[in-house]
């Protein structure tokens, strides 16, 4: 029996069982409740994909790909021109759920691909099973992403007991597999080797403390909560091997947008000399923009900021900055792990 295969993690989605809707672990419940949405159109994944229900860059993609074909297949008494016209509608939508990660899209041309080769006469029910066909494929292909990561990923954890630091989720439930950033910890620990994790809170919705601890804690990994604002004091008392962190996009310079907050810790890392790491799917860089300056940076409402729980934390009316992202330097970036392997710089993803 593999590491991989001992591997125990939280599933982010998946088909109900008469594969009549997705269903997809509400992770703005966490970690009080472990509670799974059905899902059964277009409209709904989109709402839960803007709600942070479901979230990280390849699942959402995921997710994408498989409410495409659930749409498709619900809409398959259309004739020929209104079917395509609902697909292009549904394609639409999910592709603007969120704009800073590029797997989303990156899952949506696929899917868009994938019914444009097919004759436009074809009956509905025929590119719909197709279509069907397609997602399933991203689906599969998504965890053997994570495998792969993870492998690569291991293999830079050289000490025989990793500290580890990482921000915000990038692990199972970022994914439909065990995860980008978290696919070499899960694998050290399934192994055998003593793995102590510390997840940065990742303010202001905490998937850091609320998800990522959760997840690891239930996988039986010594897991430590940090606050953003201790993480220089952490940096300077404990002995961390390396920084762990996922990305939402990279650009073809190596630029990296995450959730906010790794820039500010890819800063601490390098002034402490702790090698920084970025591990995200080969789908994750996009090639056409050249470097960071040229993502599009989402932001979230104010109130996430000012009541993000329900409990009025700051003024009312006050005004608050809050992106969802930043985006990292390439300088900053030790190595970036993909699927296909470590790219170290000066990056070259041709």
């Amino acid at each position: 029996m593999t590491a991989a295969s001992r591997v125990a993690c939280p599933e982010t989605l998946r088909w109900s069982a008469d594969r009549q809707a997705i269903e997809i672990l509400d992770q703005t419940r966490l970690p009080e409740a472990e509670v799974y949405l059905s899902i059964r159109s277009a409209e709904e994944m989109a709402a839960a994909i803007a709600t942070l229900q479901v979230r990280g860059a390849p699942a959402i993609g995921v997710a994408a790909s498989l409410a495409i074909a659930l749409d498709a297949a619900r809409h398959t008494t259309l004739a020929a021109p209104a079917f395509r016209a609902r697909l292009r509608e549904a394609c639409d939508l999910l592709a603007a759920a969120r704009p800073t990660a590029v797997n989303l899209a990156w899952a949506v041309r696929r899917m868009r691909a994938c019914a444009a080769a097919l004759d436009a006469d074809l009956p509905a029910g025929v590119v719909a099973c197709k279509l069907w066909g397609e997602a399933d494929a991203i689906l599969a292909e998504d965890r053997e992403m994570c495998r792969r990561i993870g492998e690569h990923g291991l293999a830079l954890l050289t000490s025989a007991e990793p500290q580890l630091l990482t921000h915000c989720n990038a692990g199972a439930l970022a994914t439909a597999g065990m995860g980008t950033a978290l696919a070499p910890i899960y694998l050290a620990h399934a192994a055998g080797r003593r793995v102590r994790v510390y997840a940065s809170e990742t303010r202001p919705l905490l998937q850091g403390s609320r998800i990522t601890a959760w997840e690891l804690g239930r996988a039986g990994i010594d897991v430590t909560v940090v606050t953003e604002g201790a993480i220089g004091a952490l940096l300077t008392q404990e002995r961390i091997d390396a920084v762990l962190v996922g990305a939402d996009r990279i650009a073809a310079n190596g630029d990296v947008a995450n959730k906010v907050g790794t820039y500010n810790l890819a800063v601490l890392a390098r002034r402490h000399g702790v090698p920084f790491y970025v591990l995200a799917p080969r789908s994750t860089i996009d090639a056409d923009t050249a470097t960071g300056a040229g993502i599009p940076i989402e932001h979230r409402g104010a109130d996430e900021v000012r009541r993000g729980f329900g409990v009025l934390t700051a003024p009312a009316g006050v005004a608050v900055f809050a992106p969802a992202f930043d985006v990292t330097p390439a300088a900053l970036v030790d190595a970036i792990v993909t699927d296909r392997g470590v790219v170290r710089p000066p990056y070259d993803f041709h």
